[in-house]
């Protein structure tokens, strides 16, 4: 999957994540796909829920080594 920024995030708890997710989504232009990775187990539900609020596009998630990856396309 091709992505336009990677953010890590990894050893980060709630809400810490979604935050910089948050920020991090501001610096990108509409259609750019935003790589996360996490280690906090709560993110698969948070970033989804907070992808679907935004208007943003959730592609996928997977999980690597106890790092979970998360690809987010900006509405």
């Amino acid at each position: 999957m091709e992505s336009t920024k990677v953010l890590d995030a990894k050893g980060l708890a709630c809400p810490m994540p979604i935050v910089k997710t948050k920020k991090a989504m501001n610096e990108l232009a509409s259609g750019d796909v935003l790589e996360i990775h996490a280690t906090d187990k709560g993110a698969k539900s948070d970033l989804t829920a907070w992808a679907k609020s935004g208007g943003h596009e959730f592609i996928k998630h997977e999980e690597e080594n106890d790092v979970l990856k998360f690809w987010i396309r900006k509405g």
